[in-house]
């Protein structure tokens, strides 16, 4: 099938042959995306120019500051959890974490408009989770410093298209992963690995399941796949269970919130301490402050596993919502 590519194409083709600086070659790259049609006819060419883009950007980036990991992928880790969203090309990543967050990643109707990693901070009840927009992910290229970035975070969510073979994207997902490694939690890790693994909470979302009709190929795609991890249908666009993709990372992150309060006083219920799921009284004292530790007494904790103001000691074993008073 011929490609039938209009005259602008070629303009900006040929603004891209005399680009000097690899953000003028992007810049041209782009716009060629933009306007080359969609059909099979051009089905190479707009990968080959996917791939140009990539290339383009990581150079633009090591021209400005050195390292990726002094620069694109060096941020403050904010939040109770850090969520990387990790995906192939255009499946919504950017329009979730701007949909969600603060954050203004780029959204654009062409592949590798993300080339690197956006933080935005997303409140629930009363912390806040860091989701993390990253470059696509293919198997034709995955930026170097993506495997860090993804090995660091607390937890991993896949998104996919669910109009573009869900399958082959989410098989692909799993298999880039396991190249670099990084297995679900919870499932069977290859033997004959030389290294140790890296072992992730994940989750995956569907996105794109729009109508009842989407309903039905979603539930196709879940049989399929017989995924062994977390997986919610939602739709960016729509708003659809975006609500529960927030709490499912509270059900996964395995932490729980306590309070603190001096004798005589009412707690402070806005500013939560956050820890492991298991802490005990000894650990929050040692979050705290270390002298709390060396002078820790007892403590009466108000909470749904004790009766009011019950006197704890130091192995005692914290739960959710449990507020603490200490005595040194």
């Amino acid at each position: 099938m011929p490609a039938n590519l209009p005259p602008q194409y070629f303009d900006a083709e040929r603004r891209y042959r005399e680009a000097k600086t690899p953000e003028e070659k992007v810049e041209a790259l782009e716009e060629m995306l933009v306007i080359m049609p969609k059909h099979k006819g051009t089905d190479k060419l707009r990968a080959g120019l996917t791939r140009k883009i990539s290339k383009f950007k990581s150079q633009s980036q090591k021209k400005k500051g050195g390292s990726k990991r002094e620069t694109a992928y060096s941020f403050d880790r904010e939040g109770a959890v850090q969520v990387v969203i990790i995906g192939p090309p255009n499946p919504g990543k950017s329009s979730l974490v701007a949909g969600l967050t603060n954050a203004k990643p780029e959204i654009a109707g062409f592949p590798h408009s993300t080339w690197k990693p956006t933080p935005g901070m997303v409140p629930y009840e009363n912390i806040q989770f860091q989701l993390v927009d990253t470059p696509p992910i293919t198997k034709d290229y995955m930026d170097p410093w993506m495997g860090d970035l993804i090995r660091r975070s607390d937890i991993v969510a896949i998104l996919i298209d669910l109009h573009r073979d869900p399958l082959r994207q989410f098989e692909d997902i799993l298999s880039l992963l396991q190249d670099l490694r990084i297995f679900p939690e919870g499932l069977p890790v290859p033997q004959e690995l030389e290294k140790p693994p890296f072992i992730k909470k994940m989750m995956a979302l569907v996105n794109k399941v729009d109508n009842s009709g989407d309903e039905e190929d979603y539930k196709i795609f879940l049989e399929l796949s017989e995924i062994k991890i977390p997986c919610l249908a939602i739709s960016v666009k729509a708003g659809r269970n975006l609500d529960k993709f927030v709490q499912m990372i509270y059900d996964l992150s395995g932490i729980i919130r306590v309070f603190t309060k001096a004798p005589g006083k009412k707690p402070d219920l806005a500013h939560p301490f956050v820890v492991p799921k298991k802490s005990t009284l000894e650990e929050l004292a040692a979050k705290i402050h270390k002298d709390f530790v060396v002078n820790l007494k007892f403590a009466r904790i108000w909470g749904s596993s004790v009766f009011d103001g019950q006197m704890v000691q130091r192995d005692h074993v914290l739960q959710d919502g449990d507020v603490i008073e200490i005595h040194t």
